[in-house]
Protein backbone atom coordinates (compact mmCIF):
# COMPACT_ATOMS: atom_id res chain seq x y z
CA UNK A 1 0.00 0.00 0.00
CA UNK A 2 1.77 3.51 -1.05
CA UNK A 3 1.60 6.12 2.36
CA UNK A 4 -0.54 8.26 0.36
CA UNK A 5 -3.13 5.88 0.91
CA UNK A 6 -2.99 4.97 4.23
CA UNK A 7 -5.68 5.96 6.39
CA UNK A 8 -4.12 9.40 8.33
CA UNK A 9 -4.08 7.97 12.18
CA UNK A 10 -2.88 10.61 13.91
CA UNK A 11 -4.40 12.39 17.11
CA UNK A 12 -5.25 15.99 15.12
CA UNK A 13 -6.80 13.33 12.28
CA UNK A 14 -8.52 11.44 15.06
CA UNK A 15 -10.33 14.37 16.79
CA UNK A 16 -11.64 15.98 13.49
CA UNK A 17 -13.63 12.80 12.83
CA UNK A 18 -15.05 12.47 16.49
CA UNK A 19 -16.01 15.86 16.06
CA UNK A 20 -17.99 15.21 13.01
CA UNK A 21 -19.18 12.04 14.22
CA UNK A 22 -20.53 14.28 17.30
CA UNK A 23 -22.20 17.22 14.99
CA UNK A 24 -23.66 14.86 12.52
CA UNK A 25 -25.14 13.02 15.51
CA UNK A 26 -26.27 15.95 16.96
CA UNK A 27 -28.08 17.34 13.82
CA UNK A 28 -29.95 13.91 13.24
CA UNK A 29 -31.16 14.30 17.17
CA UNK A 30 -32.33 18.24 16.12
CA UNK A 31 -30.03 19.64 18.72
CA UNK A 32 -26.91 21.82 18.27
CA UNK A 33 -23.70 20.58 18.21
CA UNK A 34 -22.12 22.74 20.64
CA UNK A 35 -24.47 21.50 23.07
CA UNK A 36 -21.89 18.66 23.36
CA UNK A 37 -18.60 18.62 24.71
CA UNK A 38 -15.97 15.94 23.98
CA UNK A 39 -13.87 14.90 27.06
CA UNK A 40 -10.46 13.28 25.42
CA UNK A 41 -10.13 10.47 28.11
CA UNK A 42 -6.00 10.42 28.23
CA UNK A 43 -5.90 8.15 31.15
CA UNK A 44 -2.49 6.42 30.81
CA UNK A 45 -1.49 8.81 27.53
CA UNK A 46 1.85 10.37 27.83
CA UNK A 47 1.39 13.99 28.39
CA UNK A 48 3.35 14.59 25.05
CA UNK A 49 0.44 13.01 23.07
CA UNK A 50 -2.37 14.80 25.27
CA UNK A 51 0.00 18.10 24.29
CA UNK A 52 -0.64 17.17 20.19
CA UNK A 53 -4.63 17.16 21.49
CA UNK A 54 -4.14 20.31 22.73
CA UNK A 55 -2.19 21.84 19.72
CA UNK A 56 -5.50 20.71 17.76
CA UNK A 57 -7.73 22.62 19.83
CA UNK A 58 -8.80 19.55 22.23
CA UNK A 59 -9.04 21.46 25.68
CA UNK A 60 -11.23 18.84 27.76
CA UNK A 61 -9.58 15.49 29.49
CA UNK A 62 -10.74 13.22 31.57
CA UNK A 63 -8.16 11.19 34.16
CA UNK A 64 -8.78 7.85 36.42
CA UNK A 65 -6.18 8.90 39.07
CA UNK A 66 -5.88 11.36 41.09
CA UNK A 67 -1.71 10.90 40.56
CA UNK A 68 -1.23 10.68 37.59
CA UNK A 69 -3.97 13.22 36.46
CA UNK A 70 -1.44 15.97 38.89
CA UNK A 71 1.38 14.56 37.20
CA UNK A 72 0.49 15.02 33.68
CA UNK A 73 -0.87 18.32 34.31
CA UNK A 74 2.38 19.30 35.31
CA UNK A 75 4.19 17.90 32.57
CA UNK A 76 1.79 19.28 30.43
CA UNK A 77 1.71 22.92 31.62
CA UNK A 78 5.27 23.00 31.25
CA UNK A 79 5.67 21.47 27.55
CA UNK A 80 3.08 23.57 26.80
CA UNK A 81 4.79 27.17 28.13
CA UNK A 82 8.09 25.60 26.74
CA UNK A 83 6.61 25.39 22.97
CA UNK A 84 4.12 28.78 23.30
CA UNK A 85 0.73 26.96 22.65
CA UNK A 86 -2.17 29.42 23.29
CA UNK A 87 -4.92 28.53 25.68
CA UNK A 88 -3.18 26.34 28.13
CA UNK A 89 -5.82 28.49 30.81
CA UNK A 90 -8.58 26.82 29.04
CA UNK A 91 -7.53 23.28 29.51
CA UNK A 92 -10.07 21.05 31.46
CA UNK A 93 -9.50 17.71 33.68
CA UNK A 94 -12.27 16.17 34.64
CA UNK A 95 -12.06 13.09 37.13
CA UNK A 96 -14.10 10.59 35.92
CA UNK A 97 -12.58 7.11 37.81
CA UNK A 98 -13.05 6.03 41.33
CA UNK A 99 -12.45 8.64 44.23
CA UNK A 100 -10.75 6.98 47.40
CA UNK A 101 -11.75 9.61 50.51
CA UNK A 102 -7.77 10.01 51.17
CA UNK A 103 -7.48 11.04 48.11
CA UNK A 104 -9.76 13.90 48.08
CA UNK A 105 -7.45 16.59 49.29
CA UNK A 106 -5.21 16.00 45.96
CA UNK A 107 -8.32 16.21 44.11
CA UNK A 108 -10.07 19.09 44.99
CA UNK A 109 -8.92 22.15 42.54
CA UNK A 110 -7.03 19.50 40.32
CA UNK A 111 -9.97 18.78 38.90
CA UNK A 112 -12.51 21.02 36.98
CA UNK A 113 -15.14 18.38 37.60
CA UNK A 114 -15.35 15.32 39.70
CA UNK A 115 -17.73 13.04 37.83
CA UNK A 116 -17.52 10.50 40.06
CA UNK A 117 -19.29 11.09 43.52
CA UNK A 118 -21.65 8.24 44.51
CA UNK A 119 -21.94 8.30 47.88
CA UNK A 120 -22.51 10.70 50.71
CA UNK A 121 -19.04 10.10 52.69
CA UNK A 122 -17.33 10.86 49.73
CA UNK A 123 -19.51 13.84 49.00
CA UNK A 124 -19.29 15.83 52.54
CA UNK A 125 -15.51 15.27 52.59
CA UNK A 126 -15.62 17.11 49.00
CA UNK A 127 -17.21 19.68 50.61
CA UNK A 128 -14.97 20.17 53.94
CA UNK A 129 -12.04 20.29 51.40
CA UNK A 130 -13.35 23.02 49.20
CA UNK A 131 -14.73 24.80 52.42
CA UNK A 132 -11.29 24.92 54.14
CA UNK A 133 -9.92 26.02 50.56
CA UNK A 134 -12.36 28.64 49.97
CA UNK A 135 -13.19 27.06 46.60
CA UNK A 136 -16.23 25.41 45.02
CA UNK A 137 -15.66 22.01 43.14
CA UNK A 138 -18.12 21.33 40.78
CA UNK A 139 -19.57 17.26 40.60
CA UNK A 140 -21.49 14.84 39.00
CA UNK A 141 -23.16 12.25 40.20
CA UNK A 142 -22.35 8.84 39.65
CA UNK A 143 -25.42 6.27 38.80
CA UNK A 144 -25.35 2.57 38.44
CA UNK A 145 -27.92 3.10 35.19
CA UNK A 146 -26.98 -1.14 34.37
CA UNK A 147 -27.17 -2.20 38.42
CA UNK A 148 -23.84 -4.40 37.84
CA UNK A 149 -22.31 -5.45 41.28
CA UNK A 150 -18.87 -4.43 39.63
CA UNK A 151 -19.83 -0.77 38.81
CA UNK A 152 -19.69 1.95 40.96
CA UNK A 153 -22.36 4.34 41.33
CA UNK A 154 -25.97 4.92 43.35
CA UNK A 155 -28.52 2.84 42.20
CA UNK A 156 -31.13 4.73 40.88
CA UNK A 157 -33.97 4.55 43.35
CA UNK A 158 -31.65 6.15 45.81
CA UNK A 159 -30.34 8.87 43.65
CA UNK A 160 -32.95 11.33 44.98
CA UNK A 161 -31.43 11.49 48.43
CA UNK A 162 -28.10 11.37 47.30
CA UNK A 163 -29.04 14.38 45.79
CA UNK A 164 -30.21 16.09 48.59
CA UNK A 165 -27.49 15.32 50.43
CA UNK A 166 -25.26 17.08 47.72
CA UNK A 167 -27.18 19.95 47.05
CA UNK A 168 -27.43 20.58 51.30
CA UNK A 169 -23.75 20.63 51.29
CA UNK A 170 -21.10 24.04 50.89
CA UNK A 171 -18.62 24.69 47.97
CA UNK A 172 -19.66 21.89 46.12
CA UNK A 173 -21.62 22.25 43.15
CA UNK A 174 -24.25 19.02 41.62
CA UNK A 175 -23.93 19.79 37.59
CA UNK A 176 -25.22 16.52 36.97
CA UNK A 177 -25.16 12.76 36.42
CA UNK A 178 -22.70 10.33 34.76
CA UNK A 179 -22.90 6.69 33.96
CA UNK A 180 -20.93 3.96 33.04
CA UNK A 181 -22.96 1.78 30.70
CA UNK A 182 -22.97 -2.19 30.81
CA UNK A 183 -20.66 -3.59 28.96
CA UNK A 184 -21.97 -5.46 25.69
CA UNK A 185 -20.28 -7.81 23.48
CA UNK A 186 -20.62 -6.03 19.59
CA UNK A 187 -23.35 -8.10 18.53
CA UNK A 188 -25.61 -7.30 21.10
CA UNK A 189 -28.57 -4.92 20.21
CA UNK A 190 -28.50 -0.95 20.45
CA UNK A 191 -31.35 -1.37 21.83
CA UNK A 192 -30.15 -2.44 25.34
CA UNK A 193 -27.80 0.41 25.14
CA UNK A 194 -30.22 3.00 23.99
CA UNK A 195 -32.43 1.83 26.98
CA UNK A 196 -29.67 2.63 29.63
CA UNK A 197 -29.58 6.22 27.68
CA UNK A 198 -33.03 7.35 27.83
CA UNK A 199 -33.21 5.84 31.89
CA UNK A 200 -30.60 8.30 32.88
CA UNK A 201 -32.08 11.01 31.19
CA UNK A 202 -35.30 10.60 32.56
CA UNK A 203 -33.44 10.23 35.73
CA UNK A 204 -31.72 13.31 35.44
CA UNK A 205 -35.45 15.20 34.77
CA UNK A 206 -36.70 13.38 37.46
CA UNK A 207 -34.18 15.14 39.84
CA UNK A 208 -34.22 18.43 38.67
CA UNK A 209 -37.77 18.26 39.25
CA UNK A 210 -37.73 16.60 42.71
CA UNK A 211 -34.99 19.02 44.31
CA UNK A 212 -35.14 21.81 41.98
CA UNK A 213 -31.70 21.89 40.73
CA UNK A 214 -31.30 22.06 36.87
CA UNK A 215 -28.56 19.82 36.73
CA UNK A 216 -27.80 20.28 33.15
CA UNK A 217 -25.09 18.01 32.85
CA UNK A 218 -25.56 14.49 31.48
CA UNK A 219 -22.46 12.41 30.67
CA UNK A 220 -22.85 9.37 28.64
CA UNK A 221 -21.06 7.22 25.88
CA UNK A 222 -17.96 6.32 25.09
CA UNK A 223 -16.02 5.66 22.16
CA UNK A 224 -18.42 2.92 21.08
CA UNK A 225 -21.82 4.19 21.27
CA UNK A 226 -21.36 8.00 22.23
CA UNK A 227 -23.92 8.62 19.24
CA UNK A 228 -26.41 6.81 20.50
CA UNK A 229 -25.79 8.84 23.79
CA UNK A 230 -25.95 12.13 21.60
CA UNK A 231 -29.16 10.74 20.60
CA UNK A 232 -30.51 10.46 24.48
CA UNK A 233 -29.18 13.52 25.56
CA UNK A 234 -25.37 13.59 26.29
CA UNK A 235 -23.86 17.06 26.83
CA UNK A 236 -20.09 15.06 27.61
CA UNK A 237 -19.41 12.09 25.79
CA UNK A 238 -16.00 10.43 26.94
CA UNK A 239 -13.85 9.34 24.07
CA UNK A 240 -10.37 7.25 24.64
CA UNK A 241 -9.73 4.49 21.86
CA UNK A 242 -11.49 6.48 19.40
CA UNK A 243 -8.68 9.22 19.68
CA UNK A 244 -5.55 8.29 21.39
CA UNK A 245 -6.15 4.04 19.85
CA UNK A 246 -5.98 1.08 22.21
CA UNK A 247 -4.09 1.14 25.55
Amino acid sequence: MLCDDREDMSVAANISRIEARIADAARRAGRDPAEIMLLAVSKTIPAAVVREAVVFGQYAFGESYVQEAQRKREELTKLLSQSGVQGVGRIRFDLIGALQRNKVKHAVGLFDVIQSVDRRELAAEISSVAVKRGVEQKVLMQINISREASKSGVLPEHARELAEDILRLPNIVLMGLMSIGSFLPENEPEAVRRREFCELARLQCVLAEQTGSAMPELSMGMSSDFELAIAEGATIVRVGTALFGER
